[in-house]
């Protein structure tokens, strides 16, 4: 039995529709050929593809971009219920950014491997986080970052916010 119903295939070909956006003549420099499409309650919220060439934006990718609009439109950050459909498996940032978002359900369609087939490299850039070799803390800076963040939740952890 599948784990998703008629209505996420549905959804799924309206995020594959934002995709192929970028095969036309007029759209192909807005880049990537990957789209996307949150639902909320069966009712579809924001719908994006890759924006990367166009804004001169490394970020601007369809899960992000259609993030963003899908906060827009429902005026809050926090997108509890919310299922997000995308073309290809999210790479590591669109996947945090939709765990962050608090998105509860992501499907998508093409896997990181076929991203990788196209020279894309999210399958590389999963790769460095499984291995731990993204970056390097300096050491010394460590209680001074710190500091920062505990005085900012005890300024802020009753607000509401979060």
């Amino acid at each position: 039995m599948n784990e998703y119903s008629n209505e996420d295939i549905k959804a799924m070909k309206e995020a594959i529709k934002m995709s192929a956006y970028s095969l036309d003549e007029k759209n192909s420099l807005l880049g990537g050929p990957f789209g996307a499409a949150i639902y909320k309650d069966g009712k579809l919220i924001a719908k994006g593809c890759n924006h990367v060439l166009a804004n001169n934006d490394p970020s601007a990718h369809a899960e992000v971009y259609t993030i963003r609009e899908a906060c827009k439109n429902l005026k809050t950050w926090n997108l509890e219920g919310c299922v997000l459909y995308t073309s290809c498996e999210p790479c590591p940032m669109c996947l945090m950014t939709a765990k962050w978002a608090n998105i509860s359900k992501i499907y998508f369609a093409a896997t990181r491997k076929d991203a990788a087939d196209i020279d894309f490299k999210d399958d590389e850039l999963y790769n460095l986080l499984k291995d731990g070799s993204y970056g390097i803390q300096i050491t010394e800076c460590h209680s001074d970052a710190v500091k920062i963040m505990q005085d900012w939740f005890k300024k802020f952890k009753n607000c509401g916010m979060y």
